[in-house]
């Protein structure tokens, strides 16, 4: 029987909390057999000898969120343990936005980063929402401030600000309307104007920017992730592996989406792939999508390599366990940023497709 190394007191202060029948964090031949349809989901990615440390919180996890009546948001790029065996809503910044507006659950807790938990706060006031690591940040949210947007718009007066929903909400509160990378060409046409500024992320802009006659205004943000991508990799890749297809996503450099068989969201990827079946793949994005898709579409390899987001490998089962046996760490926005924030988003979601 095989012990994680978890802190004793766990079962006791859930229950001083309120959570009752807290089960012990022990991988034993009953709790095997009782996970093993779970397990079946993700075996194709994830090694046996892995399982035996994710199996007890899963099973943890899911009965506590019961009890919380929870949800729980998981965005693609979340690891396999995660995404296909503790989450109520998988998909896309966009995906998750709208959800997080639709579910009757109290509590939300959202595995991603903060921006996303601040979103959905923004659609749930009245809601908990809870993000399990205050440190999962994002590398395009932290290229830009509320004094940033307020300069540019002091330098281009009149001209619309659309806001990649990677942002923070004191951003957003400076935004006409917020945008996904599934979504970006479609919010800048609808304002019918002749430009927009474009923020943060340098990359997206100039791929709308490609796909649309408006002038794009672009800030200079970058994913960390995607940035470190080149067209020298992707050339080489195709080399080794004759008949690859290369799906990228847009916060890639254009270089990079020059060598690419497809451009899209992470939601637009995974139906590339699901739609196609090609025989060999390559996602030029995080790793962890990879993996996900790669559980839904059988048939399909997936050749690496990728890149890991630091931010989103904060969130991980213990951590959210935590974060529903102690209700922590609840997203708080300042009233008057969040009534700003909030316009600007639910113009997104509100917007007719």
């Amino acid at each position: 029987m095989a012990t994680l190394n978890t802190p004793t007191s766990l079962s006791d202060a859930a229950k001083k909390l309120g959570v009752l029948d807290m089960p012990e964090l022990d991988y034993t031949p009953e709790l095997a057999r009782e996970m093993e349809p779970a397990y079946k989901r993700i075996s194709s990615v994830v090694p046996p000898i892995e399982w035996p440390a994710f199996a007890p919180y899963v099973k943890a996890i899911n009965k506590l969120k019961k009890e919380r009546n929870a949800v729980i948001l998981a965005h693609n790029y979340m690891t396999p343990e995660i995404f296909h065996c503790i989450a109520d809503v998988v998909g896309d910044s966009l995906q998750l936005a709208k959800e997080a507006s639709e579910s009757d659950a109290e509590v939300i807790v959202q595995c991603g980063v903060h921006f996303m938990a601040e979103t959905s706060k923004l659609l749930n006031p009245e809601k908990t929402v809870l993000i399990p690591d205050l440190k999962a940040g994002c590398s395009l949210s932290d290229s830009i401030t509320g004094a940033d947007v307020r300069a540019l718009k002091e330098s281009y007066p009149g001209v619309p600000v659309v806001t990649y929903v990677n942002t923070s909400a004191e951003v957003k509160a400076e935004t006409d309307i917020c945008c996904t990378s599934s979504n970006a060409v479609q919010v800048v046409e609808s304002l019918g104007v002749p430009r927009v500024l474009f923020l943060p992320d340098e990359y997206l802009a100039k791929y709308v920017a490609t796909q649309t006659d408006v002038e794009i205004i672009a800030w200079k943000g970058h994913c960390i992730v995607h940035e470190r991508f080149t067209p020298e990799e992707l050339r080489q890749m195709r080399e080794n592996e004759p008949g690859i297809k290369i799906i990228a996503h847009p916060e890639c450099p254009p270089a990079v989406l020059a060598e690419a068989d497809f451009t899209g969201s992470t939601s637009g990827m995974i139906n590339w792939v699901k739609t196609n079946r090609p025989k060999k793949a390559l996602m030029v994005t995080e790793c962890s999508m990879s993996d996900n898709v790669a559980v839904e579409t059988p048939g399909v390899e997936f050749i690496r390599p990728c890149n890991l987001c630091p931010y989103m490998k904060k969130i991980t089962l213990p951590r959210i366990l935590d974060s529903l046996v102690y209700m922590q760490h609840e997203v708080v926005i300042d009233p008057k940023i969040a009534d700003r924030a909030r316009a600007a988003v639910e113009r997104m979601v509100n917007l007719k497709t």
